[in-house]
């Protein structure tokens, strides 16, 4: 009986987990499986950061933004607080909006100009910076150069090789 409690337990928990409570305005809360984070695309379901080069630049419809090591772009949140060491996407935001991890203190950048930098997630991983503000994959964005997160809500940037928000909108072709 203890052994049947203990499991109904976990799949209740676990249930939770995955339901998550609200979502971010401007994003929807379907699920998708978080990105491994610079080395896999955010269709992936592997959890292990990469190791190699964190970031590099491409050009896309929006011009020259950062990606990740397999061309995966990556997002600024603008409710988040430049150098707070925090992210204000949380629960079921982080469900379309998986944050960039690196296994570096120091994430490299090949082009990237801005500061790169780290804050630890509140599951103790390390989330890349630029500039002070975090760094978040799209979930809907499947395959290198897709750019469909640019501007959703109005609240989701691309990334500039110098860290700004790119706050013109892309095109639907991506790259």
């Amino acid at each position: 009986m203890k052994q049947h409690l203990g499991i109904g337990f976990a799949a209740l928990a676990l249930a939770a987990a995955l339901t998550g409570c609200g979502g971010s305005p401007g994003t929807t809360t379907t699920t998708a499986p978080a990105p491994a984070a610079t080395s896999a695309s955010p269709a992936t379901s592997s959890a292990n950061p990469a190791t190699a080069a964190d970031l590099k630049t491409a050009t896309s419809s929006a011009g020259s933004i950062v990606v990740d090591a397999k061309g995966m772009s990556v997002y600024f949140y603008t409710k988040d607080t430049k150098d707070s060491g925090t992210s204000a996407c949380t629960g079921t935001c982080l469900t379309q909006w998986p944050p960039v991890t690196t296994r570096s203190d120091a994430p490299s950048g090949d082009g990237v100009t801005g500061k790169l930098g780290t804050i630890t997630t509140p599951d103790g991983k390390k989330q890349v910076t630029l500039n002070g503000l975090p760094l978040y994959y799209f979930a809907k964005d499947k395959n290198p150069g897709d750019v469909t997160g640019q501007g959703v809500g109005g609240v989701w940037y691309l990334a500039s090789p110098a860290g700004d928000m790119i706050k013109t909108m892309a095109s639907a072709s991506g790259y």
